[in-house]
Parts: structure tokens; sequence; C-alpha cells
């Protein structure tokens, strides 16, 4: 019976945590989504860097401008191994979420033989909401891991004190 109110207590500061992770990943997603755009639009189109060069150096800063909000603010709050190690983890999780994306647009148009823009720019869509959930994910699971791993089976809602972790204390 003691354990409720701990329960009680810990269930909303975690569903905190979560929706603060949440809002700072969509908004990082966000202005890295327009880093993106104008980085291209700005090389492409007022540079006149070639169209796939122009596309890879934009992605490589928003990926990277991604990468940092999302370990300095987003996932803060938990483990930060090497820089080199997060971000090579870090960048495969995009390029699996980014083929994911072609083959989701690949498929419509070709094996199902829509050319459609709307139908296309639907599959894309799709394709991203996909992606930006395995991104979430990912990065939880293998970017930005928790912390540290939680003792037994969550009795203590607190770090337990040295050498007192197994003996119940009232307070």
């Amino acid at each position: 019976m003691p354990e409720s109110p701990v329960r009680a207590g810990r269930a909303p500061s975690r569903w905190r945590l979560l929706a603060r992770e949440l809002t700072a990943f969509g908004v990082v997603g966000a202005v890295c989504f327009v880093l993106q755009v104008g980085g291209f639009q700005l090389l492409y189109a007022h540079l006149g860097v070639g169209a796939v060069t122009s596309n890879l150096i934009a992605t490589l800063v928003s990926m990277t401008a991604a990468y940092l909000g999302h370990r300095y603010w987003s996932f803060s709050d938990r483990e930060r191994s090497g820089v080199a190690r997060q971000y090579l983890v870090f960048a495969a999780i995009n390029g699996v979420t980014l083929l994911l994306g072609l083959t989701v647009v690949a498929v419509v148009r070709y094996p199902l033989g829509q050319d459609s823009a709307l139908v296309l720019q639907v599959a894309n869509v799709g394709s991203i909401v996909l992606g930006t959930v395995i991104r979430y994910l990912g990065y939880r699971r293998w970017v930005f891991r928790a912390a540290a791993p939680e003792a037994g089976a969550g009795e203590q809602p607190e770090p337990a004190d040295h050498g007192a972790a197994a003996v119940p204390v009232s307070r």
C-alpha cells in the first residue's frame, strides 16, 4: 500500500518527461526542416551549386543541427556517450529512414503505377510520418539511451543510498 503514492507520484513525472521530449523533438525537427529547405534553396537557386550537392550539403547541415538540438535539448537528460558514436548511429538511423521514404515513394510510383502528384505527395508525407516515429524511437533506444538502467522492479522513487538499497526506509 505505501507504494501506490510513490507510483502515482512517479507516473506524471514520466509523462511530463515524455511530453517534454516529444515537444523538443518536434521543435528541433521543424527548425531543421526549415534549415534543410532554406539551405537547399540558398545553395541551388541563389549560389548556383548543383542540385544533388546542394541537397547533400543542406541535409548534412540540417542533420548536424538536429543531432546537436536533440543531444543538448530533446534528450538532454539521457546518457551522453561519445559524440562520434552517437553521431554515427544518429546518421545511420537517418539513412535508414531516408531509404524507407524513398522506397515508399518508389513503390507507389513504379510497381503501383501512380503518377499523380497528389498520390505521390500523400505517399511522401506518410513516409515522413513513419520515418519520424522510427527516428524518435531509434534515437531514444540507440543514440540517446536512458541515463541509468532502472534498479530492480522500480521500487525506489529516487536513487538508492549506498548500502541501503534493500532496506525500506520510513520518512
